[in-house]
C-alpha cells in the first residue's frame, strides 16, 4: 500500500507539472511589416499553358500561389517552376495536365530558375542557399547531391543545357561595377554578360562584349550557338519601370560559341527577351510596344497581352508562361519568416509607422506623382484614408509620442519636382492638417523627437541640403548635418538619429545625436543600405539592404524599380548586421510593431 500511495503521490506530482508546463504562456515573437514588392509591383502570378502561338490557354495549376519561371524537361513530360506556396521560393514540377505535383528542393534560402538536364537526372538552378548571393547549382535528383558551380561570383542567373547536356549557358553581372545614372540617382544599373562553361564549372568563358547587357540564354537545336536578348545596361534598367521608354529597345542575337560569329535574328522597336529554338524558327517574348506578347522569326505574332518568362515544349507544340493575377496585396498579409522563431512578418504599403497604441499609417494609393495616407487598426482593419490630394504625393508619415498628430511628407517626388515637397502635420482623423516648414526649397520625412517638441527631416535643393531640426512651439530651425542626408529616424531613447547618406557611390546608414556629435557611419557594405527604423526599445535598427545584389535579369523585372533589397536587421551601433528576408523582390520600408503591455 505503501508503495501504490507513492506511485499516487508522484503521478500527481507528475500532472501537476505537465499542466504548469502547457500552460505556460508561448514566447511572443516580433512582428515586423514591410512593403516586399513582387512580381509586377507586387501582384501574384499563375502559369498558363498553351497552344505554341498562346491559343487555347488554360491555367497549369488549379491552386496557384505565386507561381513563376516555368521550363520543360528534355522529355517534354515536366513542367519545373518556382512556387512561393509553401513559404520560400522552392523548386516544384508537374505533369502538363497539372497532375503528379512534385517538390524538389526544400531550403529556406531562395531557389529559382530552375531547368532539368536532358537526361532528367540533374537540375541546374540559381541559390542563394551559400553566401547570399544568386548563385548556379547543380542537384542530382537520384542522390540528392548539390555542387555549388559559381560561388558568390556577382549574381549568376537562368541557366540553360546544351542539347548534349555537357555545357550550362548563363547570364551574369560579375565582373561589371555597379553604376547609377546619376550622383543622386537611388536605384542602380545591372550589366549583365553570357557566359558558358562546364556542366562540372569548368571551361568558363564569356561569349557576349562588355557595355552591353545580354540575358537569359538558350541553345539552337544542334548546340552550335547561343540565343540571347542583348540591350544596353540603361535600356534594360529602363525596361523595369511602369511606363517604359519608347526608345527602351532590344533584340536578339545568335553567337556561335566556337567561332564567336554574331546573327542579330530581330529588328525593329519593343524590348524583346525569352528566345528559343521551336522547330526551324526562334520565339521570343516582346515585353513592350504595339505587339507586345509571343513572336515569331518566321510566323510572325502569337498571343498579345502581358506575357512573361514563357518557354515552348521540346516538341513545339506547347508553351507555358506567366501571367498577373487580378487583385493586389491586402494591407498586413502574412509573409514567410525563415526566422519564425524570432519575428513574424507581413505586408504593408509603403512607410508603414505605428503609433503608441498601436493604430498603424501607412502610405497608399502608391502610384507617383500620387499618393495618400491612410491610418487603421495594427491589424489592418478599420482603415480610413485622411490625407489625398492629386496634385502631389503624402509619404512618410510619423506619429507624435502622445499619439495625437502625424507629420509626413508631401509634394512631388520621384518623377520631376513640379511642386516642392514639405513638411505637414494633421490629426489622425485628418483633421487641422497645417504647413510646418516655411523655408523655401524641397523638406522632407520628418520624425518626431521622443518628447513631441521636434521634428528631424532633410532638405535637399540649391544650395542646402541635410538634416534639420525644427522646434514646433516657436519654429526655430537648426541645422544638423549639411550632408546628402535623408530618411531621418530619432530613436525612442532619445540617444541618437539615424539615417541614410549618399557616399562613396553608396548609400549607408549613419547615426548622429540630436546635438550633432557622435557621428557613426554603421553600415559599409556595397550597394544601398537605407530606409532604416528602430526596434520600440531602440535597442536595434530595421533597413533594407541591396548589398546581395540582384537575382534575377534587370530587364525581366516590371514595376519594380529596385528589385533586389532585403530587410536587414543590426544592433544600435551597427554590430550583428543580418539578413530576415531572402528573395527576388524588393523589400523595403520596415517597421517594427510595438508590443503593448496588457494587450
Amino acid at each position: 500500500m505503501k508503495t501504490r500511495r507513492h506511485s499516487l503521490r508522484i503521478g500527481s506530482i507528475i500532472m501537476v507539472l505537465m499542466t504548469c508546463v502547457i500552460a505556460l504562456p508561448a514566447v511572443a515573437r516580433e512582428r515586423i511589416i514591410f512593403s516586399g514588392s513582387g512580381f509586377s509591383d507586387g501582384f501574384a502570378t499563375a502559369l498558363f499553358i498553351a497552344n505554341a502561338d498562346g491559343t487555347a490557354e488554360r491555367k497549369l495549376l488549379s491552386t496557384s500561389e505565386f507561381d513563376y519561371s516555368p521550363s520543360f524537361s528534355g522529355d517534354g513530360k515536366w513542367i519545373v517552376f518556382t512556387s512561393e506556396r509553401s513559404g520560400p521560393a522552392n523548386i516544384y514540377r508537374t505533369h502538363l495536365d497539372g497532375s503528379g505535383l512534385e517538390r524538389l528542393t526544400n531550403d529556406p534560402a531562395f531557389d529559382d530558375q530552375a531547368v532539368l538536364s536532358p537526361d532528367g537526372r540533374k537540375m541546374a538552378f540559381v541559390s542563394t542557399r551559400s553566401a547570399g548571393t544568386a548563385d548556379i547549382w547543380i542537384l542530382d535528383l537520384q542522390g540528392h547531391n548539390l555542387r555549388n558551380l559559381t560561388r558568390g561570383a556577382g549574381g549568376n542567373f537562368r541557366p540553360r543545357w546544351s542539347p548534349d547536356g555537357h555545357w550550362l549557358a548563363f547570364s551574369s553581372d560579375r565582373n561589371t561595377t555597379p553604376r547609377r545614372r546619376s550622383a543622386m540617382n537611388f536605384e542602380e544599373v545591372q550589366e549583365t554578360s553570357v557566359y558558358i562553361m562546364r556542366a562540372d564549372g569548368t571551361g568558363l568563358r564569356r561569349i557576349t562584349p562588355t557595355g552591353k547587357s545580354a540575358g537569359s540564354p538558350t541553345w539552337s537545336a544542334d548546340g552550335k550557338r547561343a540565343l540571347f536578348y542583348e540591350m544596353t545596361a540603361d535600356q534594360a534598367f529602363d525596361a523595369r519601370w511602369v511606363a517604359v521608354p519608347p526608345d527602351t529597345v532590344s533584340q536578339i542575337v545568335a553567337v556561335d560559341v566556337i567561332s564567336g560569329e554574331r546573327t542579330e535574328l530581330t529588328t525593329g522597336p519593343g524590348v524583346k527577351v525569352a528566345p528559343q529554338s521551336v522547330s526551324d524558327e526562334v520565339a521570343y517574348l516582346i515585353k513592350t510596344g504595339e505587339h507586345a506578347g509571343l513572336a515569331f522569326t518566321k510566323s510572325g505574332f502569337g498571343a498579345a497581352g502581358k506575357i512573361r518568362n514563357p518557354v515552348w515544349s521540346p516538341d513545339g507544340k506547347w508553351v507555358v508562361y506567366q501571367r498577373v493575377l487580378a487583385g493586389p496585396r491586402v494591407q498586413n498579409e502574412p509573409l514567410f519568416s525563415n526566422n519564425a522563431q524570432e519575428f513574424e512578418f507581413a505586408w504593408s504599403n509603403p512607410f508603414p509607422a505605428f503609433s503608441p497604441t498601436g493604430k498603424l499609417a501607412v502610405t497608399t494609393d502608391f502610384r507617383p506623382p500620387h499618393s495618400s495616407i491612410s491610418v487603421m487598426n495594427a491589424d489592418g482593419s478599420d482603415a480610413n484614408r485622411i490625407f489625398d490630394h492629386e496634385d502631389g504625393m503624402a509619404l512618410y508619415p510619423s506619429w507624435s509620442p502622445d499619439g495625437q498628430w502625424i507629420a509626413f511628407s508631401f509634394g512631388t517626388f520621384f518623377q520631376g519636382k513640379s511642386q516642392p515637397t514639405r513638411i505637414m502635420m494633421m490629426r489622425p482623423d485628418g483633421s487641422e492638417v497645417r504647413e510646418i516648414i516655411h523655408e523655401p526649397g524641397n523638406s522632407a520625412f520628418p520624425s518626431f523627437s521622443p518628447d513631441g517638441k521636434q521634428l528631424v527631416y532633410n532638405v535637399r535643393g540649391g544650395q542646402e541640403q541635410g538634416l534639420r531640426i525644427v522646434t514646433l512651439a516657436d519654429g526655430s530651425i537648426r541645422t544638423l548635418t549639411t550632408g546628402p542626408d535623408a530618411f531621418p529616424r530619432w530613436s525612442p531613447n532619445d540617444d541618437a538619429i539615424e539615417f541614410t547618406r549618399a557616399i562613396d557611390d553608396a548609400y549607408d546608414i549613419f547615426s548622429i545625436r540630436a546635438d550633432g556629435s557622435d557621428l557613426r557611419r554603421l553600415t559599409t557594405a556595397p550597394g544601398n543600405d537605407a530606409h532604416g527604423v528602430w526596434s520600440p526599445d531602440g535597442k536595434h535598427i530595421l533597413f533594407s539592404s541591396a548589398r546581395l545584389g540582384y537575382r534575377d535579369e534587370s530587364a525581366l523585372y516590371d514595376a519594380v524599380p529596385q528589385p533586389y533589397a532585403e530587410i536587414f536587421i543590426m544592433d544600435a551601433d551597427g554590430s550583428n548586421q543580418r539578413a530576415l528576408t531572402d528573395n527576388k523582390w524588393e523589400d523595403g520600408t520596415p517597421a517594427w510593431q510595438p508590443t503593448l503591455l496588457g494587450k
